[in-house]
């Protein structure tokens, strides 16, 4: 018989816990973050054919993986998997996700680290306009994965603040053809709220309110093409963003595979699944009452 207990009320999806980036090289990727960023090595695998196949990439079977973690033990990892680009790394503004932005402790310090490291530095430490608590940075890792580097200089309850040098993920930036459809499907789907939509300089955006200091960053980006997607592999550069989900049972029916323990950081052994939001991203649930 079906669990008819009503769910608590407030949001489903909770705190990012996890962005899986899939790249061509692990020895460069491991060397440069367990360099000058700080990380550290927290598991070297294998993708199953089972993970693969909830992944809703069957090819992936068998592959490396590499999972690192930043020196404050903060329970949001980084995991990269080994895969071939198809043509191209994917470009900063694309269809899906697209970059992960880290909290640092100084973007100016971190800024003169990685100068002559296999980090490409986009754009140098600036002040964001309109947002005075925030200097940050822009960088391509050495797979590909594009990041935005930020240090909240000042402490505000709906951002994590960095508790090493580099920290953990807390926005995930993803693009939508259609940006109101996008919110939509995050308020409808799992009853998370959003910001106004707002006009920066150069993109029209909101964000999802997560939990913990997450965020989901949406940009309105109608003129571009769908991600390019080798069948059977994920999407290149940030593929997946995980996240924890007070009652996964109730999306049993969206996911590619059946909830199944995940093997892998940053919460081994929880029921996860995968389901595929409305611009093609890829979104892993991390079940967190289930007590195992």
């Amino acid at each position: 018989m079906p669990d008819e207990t009503p769910n608590p009320p407030g949001p489903l999806l909770g705190a990012i816990r996890a962005v899986t980036f899939a790249v061509p090289d692990l020895e460069a990727v491991e060397a440069a973050w367990t360099g000058p960023m700080g990380y550290r090595a927290l598991r070297r695998d294998v993708v199953s054919a089972a993970t693969a196949t909830a992944w809703g990439a069957p090819a992936l079977a068998g592959r490396p993986v590499l999972i690192l973690g930043p020196a404050s033990g903060e329970p949001t990892v980084l995991r990269f998997v080994a895969q071939p680009h198809a043509g191209e790394a994917p470009d900063r503004h694309a269809i899906g996700w697209s970059v992960a932005e880290l909290t640092v402790q100084d973007s100016d310090a971190l800024h003169a680290r990685l100068q002559g490291s296999t980090f490409t530095i986009h754009s140098p430490p600036r002040t964001v306009p309109t947002y005075e608590y925030l200097r940050a940075m822009t960088a391509t890792g050495p797979g590909g994965e594009h990041l935005n580097l930020t240090w909240i200089t000042e402490r505000r309850p709906d951002l994590a603040v960095a508790t090493a040098f580099v920290g953990r993920c807390f926005i995930a930036v993803m693009g939508a053809p259609d940006l109101q459809a996008a919110l939509d499907f995050y308020h409808e789907t799992f009853g998370n709220a959003a910001s106004p939509i707002r006009q920066l300089p150069g993109v029209r955006l909101a964000v999802v309110v997560l939990n913990d200091g997450s965020k989901i960053e949406i940009d309105d980006l109608p003129d571009l093409a769908p991600r390019n997607r080798t069948p059977g592999f994920l999407p290149s550069g940030l593929a997946m963003v995980s996240f924890e989900c007070r009652d996964i049972g109730r999306f049993a029916d969206r996911f590619i595979a059946p909830p199944a323990p995940g093997p892998f950081e940053p919460m081994p052994g929880r029921l996860a699944g995968v389901m595929t939001g409305v611009a093609g991203e890829l979104l892993e649930l991390i079940d967190v009452n289930d007590p195992r």
